[in-house]
């Protein structure tokens, strides 16, 4: 029997010519820098002070080689679905029975934002946690977003992104699975336990996408918390998610010429995580795994593989994918839901918002750290509610 060429699945490494990593340092070198913001806080958006640090450790002490060899040093690979090249990390546990995850990462994150909770999932024992617990992990590159490729046709939203999740986890031979996201895999995630596919056993996330485009109740103290922090992100937190819904060629002009532009927006994202980098680069002091290094890994990845705009292009493709949808009732969740609500992240949902949004909320559980960037700032803890909203499915 013959494998079609458009459907296999290929190895993958990472080599990136020595003379892009050299234009990128000479670009960022190169900056013709804004005077000083008027404010002392980042209410203009990102400060003078920590952009220049930034660009100064980028240009002289970072190393992508370690990261790139980092990411070699686990299983990549590539494969087509639906007329696009998909890279994806797949790690198989060295437990038997373990469950295979599909873990989806988001905007401005990429495969190395969940790095460091592929080792706590598949091989828990090395990590406090029962042999039960392992899972085999697959962490795939959104479409336009590190490796994978961009698609060069409209359409590629959240729930064409779903799709074709359920058809690697098929082509890897999973029949039974589950999946896992935050930030826009959070949407890819929902709306994978939408479509409902045969296999999925359940989802977990930790961001409430239903909550960002609906009005919610405030009738208690803690709706009323979360309502005012979602208000304060619609007013006057949201400049990159106007910009990347409406009009995301116009900035990607700016993230493919500049590395330090790129960066800038890249890290005007929340407040939380804005502040947790600043001092990672000012006071040098990380917040967990929020390092510089690992902060830079990111952003040289989608500098390197001038994912700018087209990363930026999913938002679009999402926003034009709900106004099509505007006054249509989405399909419901049926399936098992476990939902981790960080403290830090843009708004703190309420466990009444996530039963509204989803009818069988099966685990909720609400923790001490961590902020938007869950995965990546708290690998560890992280991995621990991955592993207690699924134990109950494992049977």
């Amino acid at each position: 029997m013959q494998t079609d060429p458009g459907t296999a699945v290929r190895t993958f490494e990472i080599h990136i010519p020595e003379e892009d990593i050299a234009e990128m340092r000479r670009r960022i070198i190169a900056t013709r820098w804004p005077s000083k913001e008027l404010v002392k806080d980042r209410s203009q958006g990102v400060q003078l002070a920590m952009i220049e640090e930034l660009a100064r450790y980028w240009s002289t002490d970072y190393d992508w080689r370690r990261c790139e060899a980092s990411l070699n040093a686990l299983p990549q690979f590539m494969t087509e679905i639906d007329g696009v090249d998909i890279h994806f990390i797949h790690v198989r546990s060295r437990h038997e029975n373990a469950l295979p995850l599909i873990v989806t990462h988001g905007w401005p994150g990429s495969v190395i934002e969940l790095l460091g909770v592929v080792a706590p999932l598949t091989d828990p024992t090395a990590h406090g946690a029962r042999v039960e617990d392992a899972f085999d992990v697959v962490v795939p590159s959104l479409p336009g977003y590190g490796f994978s490729a961009e698609p060069t046709e409209l359409g590629w939203n959240p729930g064409r992104m779903a799709a074709a999740w359920v058809e690697l986890m098929r082509r890897l031979g999973y029949t039974r699975y589950v999946a896992q996201g935050g930030d826009v895999g959070a949407a890819v995630t929902d709306a994978m336990g939408r479509q409902a596919p045969e296999g999925l056993l359940g989802i977990h996330m930790n961001l409430l996408v239903p909550a960002l485009g609906s009005a919610e109740s405030a009738d208690s103290d803690e709706e009323r918390a979360a309502l005012d922090a979602l208000t304060t992100f619609r007013t006057s937190g949201n400049g990159y998610l106007i910009e990347q819904n409406t009009r995301p060629q116009t900035i990607g002009y700016a993230l493919l010429d500049s590395p330090v532009a790129m960066a800038a927006w890249m890290l005007d994202h929340d407040t939380d995580s804005y502040y947790k980098i600043s001092r990672a680069f000012l006071d040098k002091e990380p917040s967990g795994d929020l390092t510089r290094d690992r902060i830079l890994d990111n952003i040289t990845l989608y500098w390197l593989v001038g994912a700018g705009a087209s990363a930026a292009r999913e938002y679009w493709e999402g926003a034009q994918a709900m106004a099509r949808g505007a006054g249509k009732t989405p399909p419901a969740v049926t399936l098992p839901v476990g939902f981790t609500t960080f403290p830090g992240e843009i708004f703190r949902a309420p466990r009444s918002w996530v039963e509204r949004s989803y009818p069988n909320v099966t685990y909720f559980n609400e923790v001490d750290k961590g902020g938007h960037f869950a995965a990546w700032e708290e690998p560890e803890l992280f991995a621990t509610e991955v592993r207690a909203a699924f134990r109950a499915l494992r049977t």
